[in-house]
């Protein structure tokens, strides 16, 4: 008798659905008016009511249906009763077709860890940069990011009123990425997406050293990753310890099954187990192509001040 779907690959369904129904979360707020503001440790360091409400509506909806998981959000909150209608039970049925990697066949619950940013690129939210913003479901096996789905709830927001908005992008390890068109950047070009509202002198200097044609700066980790994969930049340069492991776990896994290369600035791997520090404090760096031209020029300067 043929067994059915792993546990890898029902999560990643279930996922990609709680995903979707984020996004409408998401616009939802956006619609009602009231963004329910609050500061955690700066100015630029925000949350809003979409935050919350998606953070309990990922965290409840996996819980509910994978109990033994360990799932890390950024938003801490307080236990309570969620309503009802934050819940997604439903799974997407196209992945669950699809075949799961060998590596993963004999995955437990307990095995995985999920990171979770119910909001990234808040800031820009609250702005109204409203292709800045994506939600990420990251999960993570010994330690490797290995599965990741980005929801980007105001894709398509500009092409009218009758656009279809919003998208889930997905990927496994060892099966492929989905949801988009990959594309290159222009040959010969060097286009570095950096931060929009986290810069400093290190930054900068990271990104100077890689004598970019061009510098993007944009709101959200997930945003800059969708860049690469869709050719707008060539390199993801952020030379600060400002960003989290719930920022950079789904992402990296969509920029590694399509070829590509995300590290620190010193080249080393992120790791994802459940009791890593959050902060990635050695910065981010990534590629779709060409990672060892960028990787090459990080000054010893940048590493020096950048401890892993």
């Amino acid at each position: 008798m043929a067994s059915g779907p792993t546990v890898l690959m029902r999560l990643v369904a279930s996922a990609y659905s709680i995903a979707q129904k984020a996004g409408v979360i998401v616009r939802r707020v956006i619609a009602e008016g009231d963004l329910g503001i609050v500061e955690k440790t700066c100015a630029t360091d925000l949350q809003t009511r979409a935050d919350r409400l998606v953070q309990m509506s990922i965290c409840s909806s996996l819980v509910r249906k994978f109990p033994k998981l360990t799932i890390i959000g950024e938003e801490d909150l307080p236990p309570e009763d969620v309503d009802q209608e934050l819940i997604e039970d439903g799974q997407w049925e196209e992945i669950l077709k699809k075949p799961c990697p060998a590596q993963y066949l004999a995955i437990k619950e307990e095995d995985l860890v999920v990171w979770v940013d119910p909001l990234d690129g808040t800031k820009e939210y609250t702005e109204g940069l409203l292709d800045n913003v994506t939600v990420l479901i990251g999960i993570a096996y010994k330690g490797k990011a290995i599965a990741g789905i980005i929801n980007q709830p105001y894709y398509n927001y500009q092409a009218g009123p009758d656009a279809v908005l919003g998208r889930t992008i997905w990927a496994v390890l060892g099966l492929g990425a989905f949801g988009f068109q990959l594309k290159e950047a222009p040959a010969g070009k060097h286009i570095v997406t950096t931060t929009r509202s986290h810069g400093s002198q290190l930054v900068m200097d990271c990104v100077q050293a890689m004598e970019p044609d061009a510098v993007l700066r944009v709101g959200g980790a997930g945003n800059k990753i969708i860049q690469l994969i869709e050719g707008k930049a060539s390199a993801y340069v952020f030379a600060s310890p400002g960003c989290k492991k719930w920022d950079t776990c789904a992402p990296e896994v969509v920029l590694h099954a399509v070829g590509g290369k995300l590290t620190d600035v010193h080249g080393n791997a992120l790791q994802y187990s459940k009791d890593v520090k959050h902060m990635n404090s050695a910065g981010v760096l990534a590629a779709l192509r060409n990672y060892d031209y960028y990787a090459s020029r990080v000054p010893e300067s940048v590493k020096k001040a950048l401890v892993p």
